[in-house]
């Protein structure tokens, strides 16, 4: 299987993370599986001439492309024409070559959140009119359009993150090059279920804090950040708990909230990352999974039923008192 890879409107990161995979690195383990690069403009020795001569090759279907990757957002302006954004030396627009490639891919994969569905390249007022490769923000319909199919028959599948997790991308495409992805393999913003299935809170080793509603109420501090610093955990799509990154880190595992960096429109929350919007004294986000009467009652609960051990290191940069061996008196 083979890949041509893009980079549009960002800032590289998600390639960065991605060679960050390990034990095998990405480029043993692709290479495993019978996957290879066309080209990647940060990892190939071509330039110039030869890439676009590689370029013009597959949009004629000279050379068959399996795999067309796209990071970064894609440019629209100015009205629609893309010139913001031209690929150097074509004299064309990375709209434009986007387009017109994706018809030739058997599969499209929008690699990170800016290239899903528009991410932090979008924000703001967007004068550049970036937004994803087949979303805009939440709603479908992008760079291509909302009904857009590849040859394999399947839609943009999208990787989010900011950055994306290596191994995210790397399941991806062995899933691809095995023949075992499937349009029933994505969720409804187009993400792979095995990690869009989880959420960033399970296995969150800040759990022993949340279960008590023990809060840590400024950074640093040790106890779930869930209700006073902005923390989204329990309602972000991701295994980043559950396969680290790295083999031990996480946005939680180093002390930040989550922001929920894989879902559309997470770079403008309307609020300080770092802050819980609140309405009546109650986090206005509550847990996806949970009935909000449910979580009220529970939590009232687990306040008045928390361990002097855990209220207390909730509020310490580290642990202030340890577990007892005597039994629970803690």
């Amino acid at each position: 299987m083979n890949i041509l890879w893009l980079q549009s409107a960002g800032c590289g990161g998600c390639t960065m993370s991605t060679l960050c995979a390990e034990s095998p690195n990405v480029l043993d383990l692709l290479d495993g599986a019978g996957i290879s690069f066309l080209w990647h403009p940060s990892l190939s020795i071509e330039t110039g001439a030869e890439v676009r001569k590689l370029l013009q090759q597959v949009e004629s279907g000279e050379q068959p492309l399996d795999v067309l990757c796209v990071e970064g957002s894609i440019v629209r302006g100015p009205n629609g024409t893309g010139k913001f954004h031209i690929l150097a030396g074509t004299g064309r627009s990375m709209l434009d070559w986007v387009q017109s490639l994706a018809q030739k891919a058997k599969y499209v994969v929008a690699v990170g959140t800016c290239a899903t569905y528009g991410g932090v390249t979008s924000s703001g007022e967007n004068p550049t009119d970036a937004v994803g490769v087949q979303y805009e923000g939440s709603h479908r319909g992008g760079a291509l359009p909302a009904d857009f199919t590849s040859a394999g028959g399947m839609p943009v599948i999208n990787i989010a993150g900011c950055p994306t997790h290596p191994d995210w991308v790397t399941e991806t495409l062995l899933l691809l090059a095995a023949g075992e992805l499937t349009e029933q393999s994505l969720d409804g913003f187009g993400r792979p279920k095995f990690y869009a299935d989880h959420l960033v809170h399970h296995a969150c080793p800040k759990n022993e804090f949340y279960e008590y509603k023990a809060s840590a109420t400024k950074l640093s501090e040790i106890g779930c950040m869930m209700e006073h610093l902005g923390c989204v955990g329990t309602q972000a799509v991701g295994d980043c708990n559950i396969r680290s990154w790295n083999g031990e880190g996480s946005c939680t595992r180093a002390g930040y909230p989550c922001i929920n960096c894989t879902a559309p429109e997470f770079e403008e929350p309307g609020h300080k990352f770092t802050e819980t919007p609140k309405f009546a004294g109650i986090p206005v986000g509550l847990p996806s999974d949970m009935p909000k009467a449910w979580f009220m009652a529970l939590a009232s609960l687990s306040k008045a039923a928390t361990p002097h051990r855990i209220g207390v290191n909730a509020t310490s940069d580290r642990i202030t008192v340890p577990p007892s061996l005597k039994g629970p008196k803690e």
